[in-house]
């Protein structure tokens, strides 16, 4: 009863002074901040809990001040398919955006000089493709066949006050490679053309950002 009590009483967010609503607390580590406020914060912070309110409006006056520095942002160059990777070759900077609308969005802009090192991460996953027997069952094929599945991402280390990691989905959608099983060779879903093409993608963004 206590439980439920506490879940209904209303809290007030202590950035904003505004109502929280139910299910809209964002717990800080010192008070309660509101779900608006909580989505103003950089999207590559992950450390709201463990932060005090005044470091919350400390971020959120840089955030702010963001703005100004996207407002300012001249895009040079422009790579990726999913997420978008900007540079500004004048200024020496670049930013990361999920949507290309960089004013209603906000994304961090960040000078080159503050990345430590960038790589390419390839989560993958197969699944054993299996035939049907003439009496109703599945049974692998000799020798196995699998269906691949890749997403591939560009994580890149930067010294920054708020965050030390950002990360951007190459492929739009995942790609999928199926084992044609082929007598004649080995089967290798990284010498697919749809493979190495976000490979190869991967490895010009990398250029890019040394």
């Amino acid at each position: 009863m206590n439980f439920f009590k506490k879940l209904l009483d209303k809290k007030t967010c202590d950035i904003c002074g505004g109502e929280i609503s139910l299910l809209g607390n964002r717990k800080l580590e010192d008070g309660n901040c509101c779900k608006a406020c909580a989505n103003k914060l950089s999207v590559w912070f992950d450390d709201r809990r463990r932060s005090t309110i005044a470091e919350i409006n400390e971020q959120l006056a840089y955030r702010e001040a963001n703005r100004e520095a996207v407002r300012n942002f001249q895009v040079s160059r422009s790579y990726g398919e999913s997420d978008l990777l900007y540079i500004d070759d004048d200024a020496q900077k670049f930013l990361i955006t999920q949507t290309g609308h960089l004013e209603e969005e906000n994304p961090d802009v960040v000078s080159l000089e503050q990345i430590t090192g960038a790589n390419l991460y390839v989560k993958d996953r197969r699944d054993e493709i299996l035939k049907q027997t003439q009496d109703g069952m599945r049974e692998s094929y000799q020798p196995p066949r699998y269906r691949y599945y890749y997403d591939f991402y560009i994580v890149i280390r930067v010294r920054h006050p708020y965050f030390d990691e950002m990360r951007m989905r190459l492929n739009n959608f995942t790609v999928e490679i199926e084992d044609t099983g082929s007598a004649f060779s080995q089967f290798d879903p990284r010498h697919n053309p749809e493979y190495e093409l976000y490979e190869n993608m991967a490895q010009e963004i990398l250029f890019a950002l040394k």
